[in-house]
């Protein structure tokens, strides 16, 4: 392209446009390596007088022209929100002649119209404006199957779907998406206005699905929205009970997801929708258990307290597993221990191996951890209470390995002990080491009046104080390490945690308070690393630092 033209196009100089046409009419012509012409330009920058200057000169050609990625000038417009350039070229597409394609019908590489651009660039005055001059494309498909009415409906964009809505269609023109309808992707959006305007002005909506058969309620299940499953609860009640491909009720979907408000909605409306199983016979205990949910299956649990407690809790999958066995088999450690603290499990029922949840895992023999050891001995200690009188699988994990898993336990004990009492060790010597020492008249610290002082004092009380814990903690573990592990050990590594983070700062604040005063750019340098070093950490080891894997 002519450089003074791409400089008047990007400035929207109209005076050094006619300058230009004057010279040379055939100038418009040019192009971008990108194929944008002028009036791609300025539709992109948002010059309308200029680009109505140019489509003064030559309308049609230039208002149909299509750039590398498709794009019509109408569809930069669309995308950047330039609401004047829009209402110029939609004015010209209104008169555009009925043998050619309108460029609000175009669509560029990806399949989108401007309708398309404008919606998912939040540009709701341009797609309102777009709607105005052609109702109709509110429900074109793009590359992607979508429709701006879905993608109005996901992004929470009110009044573009009031606008589709209220304009009639032929509900055979709808077409299913792997995604869902307009209404799945206002739920999944979580816009409740949305929801209540498509269950109103479409209420056809409720019943249709997506590809793998979820309908409306499967997709708030997803979610911790149950306002949005209590409106189609009430729409449509028996909702819950519809399933998809996969023989999932939304509340499969509500526990596998660990949605404990959606878990609590669907089962104070329809108690009886636990009795669901899918394809592999799992209800939503099961599914609770697989997906690691434990705050999911300490709701239901709850909730099911009136409900045929014990066929549910205990109800066996295709494979004979109740969810007992599956925490088991799983490693669901803090689930399988949930379940063995509820009255109305049994622990004696076998699978169709004749295997027991016990049993499950001794089939890990020393491969057992510290914490499958502590479940064993649960499992072990019911089985010996509640099944006296009926035929379980003989114990097989022996002495030895138990005395395996208590041994490597007890050296990661050791450790940190170790740390805990280095840490203790140097805070309690920072006390009597103040920084910059004490006042020889009457033996206070120097600089106990500055702020940084303080803070150095608190930090060190922290860190001492959480040693201290940590080595109480630690030392009681030897009398029952295998209890300690489950009982203790989160929170005293999460203390050890804290007291390195409160040795840091104490470790800042001493630099600060006395080489501060003289020199200061080697103490924001010490600042910067230290700060940076728990930063650092949770980086390379993530959230494992603070919340140990149960």
């Amino acid at each position: 392209m002519d450089p003074s033209l791409y400089r008047a196009a990007t400035r929207g100089d109209v005076a050094t446009l006619k300058r230009l046409l004057e010279a040379d009419p055939s100038i418009l012509d040019s192009k971008t390596p990108q194929l944008n012409t002028a009036l791609h330009l300025a539709a992109l920058h948002g010059h309308a007088d200029f680009a109505r200057e140019v489509l003064n000169v030559t309308a049609e050609e230039l208002l149909a022209a299509t750039n590398a990625d498709g794009d019509t000038p109408l569809h930069l417009a669309a995308r950047y929100g330039e609401l004047g350039v829009a209402e110029l070229l939609v004015g010209r597409a209104r008169t555009w002649p009925e043998d050619l394609r309108s460029p609000l019908m175009m669509t560029n590489t990806a399949g989108d119209t401007p309708l398309h651009e404008a919606v998912r660039n939040h540009r709701s005055s341009v797609a309102v404006l777009l709607l105005d001059a052609d109702p109709d494309r509110g429900h074109d498909l793009n590359g992607m199957g979508e429709s701006p009415l879905g993608m109005a409906a996901r992004e929470g964009l009110l009044l573009v779907v009031v606008k589709i809505v209220d304009h009639p269609w032929v509900a055979q023109r709808f077409q299913e998406h792997v995604r869902g309808t307009a209404l799945h992707l206002a739920v999944l959006g979580q816009h409740v206005g949305i929801v209540e305007v498509l269950l109103e002005k479409r209420p056809e909506l409720i019943d249709l699905t997506d590809s793998e058969g979820n309908n409306a309620l499967h997709y708030a299940a997803q979610k911790k929205h149950a306002q949005a499953v209590e409106i189609l609860l009430n729409k449509r009640m028996n909702l819950a009970y519809k399933r998809n491909h996969e023989q999932q009720s939304p509340l499969h979907i509500a526990t596998h997801y660990g949605s404990t408000e959606a878990i609590t909605t669907l089962l104070r409306c329809c108690p009886d929708v636990a009795e669901m199983v899918d394809n592999n016979g799992h209800n939503a205990l099961h599914t609770s258990v697989i997906s690691g949910r434990t705050h999911a299956l300490r709701i239901t649990l709850c909730l099911l307290r009136r409900v045929r407690p014990k066929e549910i809790l205990n109800q066996v999958d295709k494979n004979g597993n109740t969810p007992l066995h599956l925490a088991a088999s799983m490693s669901r450690i803090q689930s399988a221990l949930l379940l063995l603290n509820d009255r109305r499990i049994d622990p004696c029922i076998l699978n169709r191996d004749g295997q027991t949840a016990r049993s499950l895992l001794e089939i890990k023999g020393e491969m057992m951890d510290t914490y499958e050891t502590y479940l064993w001995k649960h499992l072990k200690r019911q089985e010996a209470i509640r099944c006296r009188n009926q035929r379980i699988p003989p114990v097989t994990f022996g002495r030895a390995a138990r005395a395996s898993v208590q041994e490597e336990f007890s050296r990661s004990v050791e450790i940190q002990l170790l740390i805990a009492a280095l840490v203790a060790t140097v805070a309690f010597a920072a006390t009597f080491t103040m920084p910059g020492g004490y006042n020889q008249t009457d033996g206070t610290a120097i600089h106990s009046h500055r702020a940084a002082f303080k803070v150095f004092v608190v930090s060190n009380s922290i860190a001492m104080s959480c040693s201290s814990a940590v080595l109480l903690f630690f030392l009681s573990a030897r009398q029952n390490p295998v209890k300690f592990v489950v009982d203790q050990l989160v929170w005293g590594h999460r203390l050890t945690f804290l007291a390195c983070l409160a040795m840091l700062v104490s470790f800042m604040t001493a630099v600060y308070v006395t080489v501060a005063p003289t020199v200061r750019w080697p103490v924001y340098m010490v600042i910067a690393m230290g700060a940076g070093t728990p930063v650092f950490v949770l980086l390379m080891l993530g959230r494992e630092v603070i919340f140990l894997p149960l």
